[in-house]
């Protein structure tokens, strides 16, 4: 119940009320009793401080010096006298008259003697007792006590009396009850309207707190959307605008922190490595598709870090290392070739773990492969040519004048085909090396690409009719002219058909034809030849690929044609490719836009 502040401010205010008039009260009772006992003292002081009243009680008269008159009876008329200005009522104070040498009760106040049972206080009796003279008044009184008292040394005459004053406090009681009373009355008030104004105090306190209040637990829900009110200008209300100064920019961070989050699981889900973190306890935390696919097999959240990456390192290991080293591994997966990094993330902090980054270098082994083979086939291709011309050349060298003419002028002509060769062979390296560079431009321009297949059949058929070799050639009607690089396209026509005349054994029928399609041109070239095994058609057009290489030099061929044919194909937005077909030999399709390059389609 006292947990809210709410009846914390109420009960701060009772307790404030009732210590303040239990202080108060106190104060006010002890006050009149100090007066009152003060006010007794010096009324005492002032009575008996009289030199008139003192002479009074102390000189006898003539009928006391002759015996005919008690002093007793002479002092209680003295008294009598000064009863107003003594404050003797015979209800709370009285006055005793005792023998001084013997404290005994002679008289008192009180005519019908009623006070001679009531035996008086002799504290101050005694204290009067052993002054044994008249100089001072007894003047001190516990103020705790329940009555206040005086006792004064007279000698009168011959004779030595004691006047004693007794007051009861009844008055101060009766005051007092009166007083407590009011007080409890005012208390009683006080607590009824300190609670209402308490409350009143506690509701204006309270109430923009449990708005602060409502609004957090608002915050904290993710919703930033309601403002709190500012209802004041105080130190509630300077907390309230700075809450919410904060809400705004709590939303627009965590806004950002949701953008960057989701840029971030965008990249990491479609990024083309493969990424798996895992925990120290070796559990999957999080994975990407690409890892899935680059291993070959799913990854779930209780898949274990030593069955997937076990082989490379330990995850002990990986956890040991310090940022940013990192360890690294190979394997095969899937038919591919995955490098892996294995790395510690927050390698200091309990909840850090072990990063895995799986990057696929199928493409880049076998780069590296193709370009340690296209050095070993460019070297070898070079090194037969010029061994051919070094041999003939020594040869004609170290029998000079001794060879037959005939001999020397067949040695001669080996080597300048040798150097033709090598002069071919150094052409289509330039043309491939100006294609990877970007350097090799083409001239486009709208042509006949009827004309072009006519000048190509021509200039190919006596090469053909040489190995016995029937050509037809099939044309659709009113072929279009097509924008291209004339004489590169016919360098891709004179390519493809030379390879089917080379590769198609003497007395064989080779068949070109062309039509159109739509927004493209299309140009067939088919043989009965030797063929192409199916292991080794994608790769008929990688540089210096060939099937059968001995067959191959044999017909002076570098294994270059087909990809320069490719590249030019290419760049001219076409596409050139093997037809499946029955039957012995294959087909080779050209396909090229009527447009050109960089034409919509």
């Amino acid at each position: 119940m006292f947990r809210s502040l709410h009846m914390k401010l109420v009960l701060i205010m009772v307790l404030l009320i009732l210590s303040l008039m239990t202080v108060v009260g106190a104060f006010l009772m002890n006050s009149v009793v100090r007066f009152y006992l003060d006010d007794f003292y010096v009324q005492m002081q002032d009575v008996f401080g009289d030199q008139v009243f003192l002479d009074d009680l102390q000189t006898p008269t003539q009928d006391e010096l002759e015996g005919r008159v008690e002093p007793v009876d002479m002092l209680k008329q003295v008294l009598n006298s000064n009863m107003g200005p003594l404050g003797i009522d015979n209800r709370t104070r009285y006055y005793y008259i005792l023998d001084s040498a013997t404290g005994a009760y002679l008289t008192s106040s009180d005519d019908a003697d009623t006070l001679r049972e009531k035996t008086p206080n002799i504290t101050h009796v005694v204290n009067a007792l052993a002054q044994g003279e008249l100089t001072e008044v007894g003047s001190d009184s516990d103020i705790t006590a329940s009555y206040m008292d005086l006792a004064v040394p007279v000698r009168r005459g011959d004779s030595s009396y004691i006047i004693y004053i007794y007051d009861s406090r009844q008055t101060i009681s009766e005051l007092n009850a009166s007083l407590f009373t009011i007080i409890v009355e005012a208390l009683v008030f006080g607590l009824i309207i300190s609670v209402l104004l308490s409350f009143l105090l506690a509701k204006t306190m309270t109430t923009p707190i449990e708005r602060l209040t409502d609004g957090v637990k608002r915050v904290a829900s993710g919703n930033f959307s309601r403002k709190i009110e500012v209802g004041s200008r105080d130190e509630i209300g300077i907390l309230t605008g700075n809450f919410n100064h904060m809400a705004r920019k709590l939303q627009d961070t965590i806004q950002e922190a949701e953008n960057e989050r989701n840029k971030l699981d965008t990249l990491f889900l479609h990024m083309t490595d493969g990424v798996v973190a895992f925990s120290r306890l070796g559990l999957v935390i999080h994975k990407n598709p690409a890892a899935e696919e680059m291993l070959g097999r799913p990854i779930g959240e209780q898949t274990a870090y030593g069955a997937l990456f076990g082989d490379i390192a330990s995850l002990e290991q990986v956890l040991a290392l310090e940022q940013p080293a990192y360890l690294s591994g190979e394997r095969e997966a899937a038919g591919r070739t995955l490098e892996l990094l294995l790395a510690p993330f927050d390698g200091e902090r309990q909840e850090g773990g072990v990063m895995v980054v799986i990057h696929d270098v199928t493409e880049q082994r076998k780069t590296e492969e193709l370009r340690r083979e296209f050095v070993a086939n460019v070297s070898h291709e070079l090194r037969t040519p010029l061994t051919n011309i070094r041999s003939y050349a020594e040869t004609l060298a170290d029998n000079a004048g001794d060879l037959p003419p005939e001999t020397e002028k067949n040695f001669l002509g080996v080597i300048l085909n040798e150097s033709d060769r090598m002069t071919h062979i150094v052409q289509d390296l330039l043309t491939l090396s100006r294609f990877d560079s970007g350097r090799s431009e083409f001239k486009l321009a709208r042509f006949s690409f009827e004309g072009a297949i006519r000048d190509m059949y021509h200039a190919v058929l006596m090469e053909a009719q040489r190995h016995g070799h029937t050509v037809a050639l099939e044309l659709e009607p009113n072929l279009p002219g097509i924008v291209g690089d004339r004489e590169r396209i016919l360098q891709v026509m004179m390519n493809v058909v030379s390879n089917a005349i080379k590769y198609t054994p003497d007395g064989g029928a080779i068949g070109i034809s062309a039509g159109r399609a739509g927004e493209k041109v299309w140009m067939e070239v088919s043989d009965n030849g030797i063929g192409i095994p199916p292991e080794d058609r994608s790769r008929i057009f990688e540089r210096f690929y060939r099937v059968d290489k001995a067959r191959s030099r044999e017909s002076g061929g570098t294994g270059l044609g087909l990809s320069i044919a490719k590249e030019i194909v290419d760049r001219h937005q076409g596409s050139i490719a093997l037809v499946d077909r029955p039957g012995p030999g294959l087909t080779l399709r050209i396909e090229l836009p009527v447009e050109g390059p960089g034409h919509e389609q």
